[in-house]
């Protein structure tokens, strides 16, 4: 039992350090995702362009995310999750000096697309981890990776508000940038090389029509409001969407060694686990989206709050220490429970969240509770996901299939921001010459998160429970 390998010191990582390591290299990704989002309003004018073009600024990390999370995994399965785990790293801190270094749109949406790619640092750390950990230290330490997705989110929203309100916004990429260069390091000092590695041409085909498909399809979920959602662009991209990933996925059942297992993916557990992500990722993004609209709308509203930026985020960030802190008690939910069981808990959690902020929304403490309790319930969640995962996939595999997952929550958030947008924009009043959204449209955005929430416990529900738990870790340790 215990480590295979060695750091270039010549020493085993204490396995402490080694989670630390891979932790902080989960949060400075999902660190990325709300980078610049008290920047939005002001981006038109700090890059000279339109609103609708400014928004290129996160949709190109939200893509890019998305489409390399699966590629990544399947790349680390094949060439070294170590290896793979710097490139990413090296395309984020790539990505924030080429944003630090303009005021142009273009390319600011290629450095931000960069960034992007850093997101397939969480599931290649989450199969480190079971690769290179003993026993009994995987589960808890996987609950502490995940949680990063949703962690480095929710703290770096008033660090950056703090940043973007107090100095020249340029610093936040040099800022990340830094960040990077020092996980790269780390990365390199104290996490071995894993020897699990699969045999296997990598499926160039597979992956270029992957991405295609994805863009063609994540492109109309985001932009939909914005280019009307019966527009011949918005319906043309969803069919083309549609087409590739039809003959990608026939393409990935007749090839040797495909890009994605889909025979593996349609195996029950990790089908419905996949679906009940969705349905996750959904309502974690409802949070990061509707309440600190609420918390900043004005009090002439009648139930706007009239928060700074700053006093929004702040607010908000209880939510992510709460999800970190659970990350232990999620370990021990999973090790006594099972991680089916776990994950139905989590959902439940998130939508008893928003149905307290349904009926609860008078004042701050009662927002703050009420994203705490999400924030728990996500906690609890992602913990659950790669475990049923990894539970089902063979060990070589466990990278690619935990981006395949990983993929499906974004493709959650990705709706959820579609969804949710049109939503408290088609529900909004105007105060004082401002358009807001209603408390009518909040409240109504609150029941659908819980609902999607309900609804990936329901998918959960068929899981097929297993009677011993699977093994998280190679029989090689």
């Amino acid at each position: 039992m215990g480590w295979r390998m060695v750091n270039p010191a010549g020493r085993a990582p204490s396995p402490r350090l080694f989670v630390v390591v891979l932790a902080t290299c989960g949060l400075v990704a999902s660190f990325m995702q709300t980078l610049v989002v008290p920047l939005i309003p002001a981006f038109p004018r700090l890059l000279d362009t339109t609103p609708a073009d400014a928004s290129w600024v996160v949709t190109a990390t939200l893509i890019a995310g998305a489409v390399v999370m699966p590629v990544s995994g399947r790349l680390g399965d094949l060439y070294g999750k170590r290896r793979l785990l710097l490139i990413s790293l090296g395309f984020l801190v790539a990505g924030s000096v080429v944003s630090a270094l303009t005021s142009s749109l273009a390319l600011m949406v290629v450095g931000r697309g960069l960034q992007g790619c850093a997101m397939g640092a969480i599931p290649l750390g989450i199969s480190i981890m079971r690769d290179e950990l003993a026993p009994e230290r995987v589960g808890a330490a996987i609950s502490v990776m995940s949680s990063t997705l949703g962690v480095g989110g929710a703290i770096g929203l008033p660090v950056s508000a703090l940043v973007a309100q107090n100095a020249d916004w340029h610093v936040l990429f040099w800022a990340s940038a830094g960040l990077g260069l020092v996980c790269g390091l780390l990365i390199l000092f104290v996490i071995p090389e894993s020897p699990l590695k699969t045999p296997a041409p990598f499926d160039y085909l597979g992956a270029l029509g992957l991405t295609a498909g994805l863009v063609c399809l994540l492109l109309p979920i985001v932009k939909g409001s914005e280019w009307g959602w019966g527009s011949v662009r918005t319906l043309g991209f969803a069919g083309v969407a549609v087409a590739i990933l039809l003959v990608w996925g026939l393409y990935q059942l007749r090839r040797r060694d495909p890009l994605v297992d889909l025979r593996v993916s349609a195996r029950r557990p990790v089908l419905f686990t996949n679906l009940a992500s969705i349905m996750i990722g959904f309502a974690l993004y409802s949070l990061a989206l509707s309440f600190p609209q609420l918390l900043q709308a004005p009090a002439s509203t009648g139930y706007g709050l009239g928060l700074t930026m700053v006093q929004a985020g702040l607010c908000l960030a209880p939510n992510g220490v709460v999800m970190f802190m659970l990350s232990p008690v999620s370990a021990r939910l999973i090790e006594r429970y099972g991680p089916r069981t776990t994950l139905m808990t989590g959902a439940a959690t998130i939508a008893a969240g928003y149905l307290f902020a349904t009926v609860l929304m008078d004042n701050a403490f009662e927002l703050i509770v009420a994203s705490i309790i999400i924030g728990g319930g996500v906690g609890i969640a992602y913990a659950a996901m790669p475990a049923l995962i990894m539970g089902s996939v063979p060990v070589t595999e466990t990278a690619s299939a935990n981006g395949l997952n990983s993929l499906m929550r974004s493709v959650g958030t990705s709706t959820s921001s579609a969804v949710m947008a049109t939503m408290l924009a088609s529900l909004a009043i105007t105060v004082g010459g401002v358009s807001v959204p209603s408390a009518t449209g909040f409240r109504l955005s609150f029941v659908v998160a819980a609902g999607a929430a309900l609804l990936g416990l329901v998918l959960t529900a068929f899981v097929p429970k297993q009677r011993q738990p699977e093994p998280l870790v190679a029989s090689a340790h």
